[in-house]
């Protein structure tokens, strides 16, 4: 068997907590190898060891059949490895060239040969079908042509071997199409690629094999080939997981936030939102579906105070909100967790103690005379840790030693635990693993069943379907229809999602 890559008995410890214990993982020259596993089955820590970011404990590395002892990220690079982040590192300021050679540039005479820079990324990007214009500001790019450009970073650094964490959490279902139209190129160029990943239609849809991880150990690498959802469920998780539409109990009841004639711009000062009407009521889900970058982050903005639209009114609980500060409109019973957990969700210094506090700091019980009560805020973080199945070393761990799908769940478990009368529910599960968006999608059906009103904005629809009592359809800035959760037809609404009225997207299904 010709092996890329080779890990064997990879162990690694932080402290008392296990990463990974003996973990072997061989991929095949031009496969497309997926790893998967629950959030802190090790999978990050594996590929951060193969990538020379941290060193292991025992085990080794075989690259091409020779054992390398990888102290640091260029030697991987030097080694013919490349890296794809699950956040990226780019510089919003400079080009996509720019970005591209960023560490590397080529000069001219001692200056920064900007045109020379172009030129290779075109060549590069036309090789690879990785469609970007190099002279664009990246700032300017939606987060799909950025995750080209760090793709395009690797690829110029020479790498035959390509790793991508998570590279699907944040596109949208085209998008994703995209990539693996991409990856399968680079499978037939003979590149190998390894990607981790908790979707498991993709896994199913792109890999060549998969490897599967639990609790920081090897479980499982099988042809992808043949293996059921449900087969790959039962080796992450150790059990079955419901996928179904969630039971539900009592009608909706009074409306809590309604939003009329609204309209807002987005960073360019173009229209985002455009007469968008809405109403939730207590005791329901109202879904927001939609391709990513039709208004439905504007629309957030706007509720949560983030963004002061440009006319028309909402409402919280009867009072005007609109164009109100964050801290007042939470003040008046909204809870909201973000779709960028990292840039408004947390704060990635502090410790998730601190993280679950923020908000209600100066409120009882959690403050008394104006001094926080740590030892009771403290017995409330670990209560919530053990709830929200929080993986981590201890409470006073810092968020930015969590994997993404941990740093969500500190995120639901501080807004889920408010008492607010509405949730503004953006992107719940992204980047979030099976058995946890098992949970989450329990926690949220508690929260209807508790009386409070909730919006969900989800790129999924199957967790619409699964979730939601209505879902309103997004596309450039309006809401082009409504339909029932129980009643979702994927092609009416996908066309919905192109802009097509929902009379005839309707008329239109076979």
């Amino acid at each position: 068997m010709d092996l890329a890559v080779e890990l064997v008995g990879i162990t690694k410890r932080f402290g008392a907590f296990v990463a990974n214990e003996g973990v072997d993982l061989a991929v095949r020259r031009g496969e497309i190898h997926a790893v998967i596993g629950e959030n802190g089955a090790g999978k990050t820590t594996l590929m951060n060891v193969l990538f020379g970011l941290v060193q292991p404990d025992a085990g080794s590395i075989r690259l091409d059949g020779r054992e390398r002892v990888i102290a640091s990220p260029a030697e991987a690079i030097e080694a013919g490895l490349g890296m794809v982040h699950q956040h990226f590192k780019l510089v919003p300021s400079l080009t996509v060239a720019d970005n591209v050679f960023l560490g590397m540039e080529i000069r001219r005479r001692g200056l920064i040969d900007h045109a020379e820079q172009a030129r290779r990324t075109r060549e590069l990007s036309e090789r690879f079908g990785l469609k970007v214009d190099p002279d664009e500001r990246v700032g300017l790019l939606s987060v799909g042509i950025e995750q080209r450009i760090e793709i395009l970073k690797v690829l110029a650094r020479g790498a035959r071997t390509v790793i991508l964490d998570e590279p699907t959490a944040v596109l949208t279902p085209q998008e994703s199409r995209e990539l693996f139209r991409i990856l399968r190129g680079f499978s037939a160029e003979g590149m190998t690629v390894i990607f981790i990943s908790h979707h498991l239609e993709e896994v199913m849809e792109v890999s060549d094999t998969v490897t599967v991880l639990r609790a920081g150990r090897h479980v499982a690498t099988r042809p992808t080939a043949g293996l059921s959802r449900e087969d790959l469920v039962r080796m992450m998780v150790g059990r079955a997981v419901n996928f179904a539409r969630r039971p539900r109990g009592a009608r909706p009841g009074a409306p809590v936030l309604e939003a009329k004639a609204l309209w807002a711009r987005d960073a360019r000062r173009l229209p985002a939102l455009k007469d968008v009407n809405l109403t939730v009521h207590a005791g329901e889900i109202v879904g927001i579906a939609g391709v990513a970058g039709n208004g439905q982050t504007e629309l957030a903005e706007v509720l949560a105070g983030l963004k002061v639209p440009s006319h028309g009114e909402v409402r919280l609980g009867g009072a005007a909100i609109a164009g109100r500060s964050p801290a007042e409109i939470r003040a008046r019973g909204l809870a909201h967790v973000p779709g960028d957990r990292l840039a408004r969700g947390v704060d990635r210094n502090a410790s998730i103690t601190t993280n679950i506090l923020m908000g209600r700091q100066n409120a009882a019980p959690w403050s008394r005379n104006g001094l926080i009560r740590w030892k009771k805020v403290a017995e409330e973080a670990e209560t919530l840790i053990r709830r929200f199945d929080i993986r981590a070393r201890s409470a006073a761990s810092p968020v930015r030693s969590l994997s993404g799908g941990n740093i969500q769940k500190v995120v639901l478990a501080r807004e889920f635990t408010q008492g607010a009368p509405f949730l503004l529910v953006d992107q719940p599960t992204r980047g979030v693993d099976i058995g946890a968006q098992e949970a989450i999608h329990d926690e949220i059906m508690a929260q209807r069943e508790a009386g409070r009103a909730i919006l969900l904005i989800s790129v999924q629809l199957d967790e619409l379907a699964a979730l939601a009592d209505r879902i309103l359809v997004m596309f450039d800035g309006r809401i082009m229809g409504e339909v029932a959760g129980e009643a979702l037809d994927e092609e009416s609404v996908g066309l919905m999602m192109t802009g097509v009225p929902q009379a005839a997207a309707e008329g239109a299904r076979p």
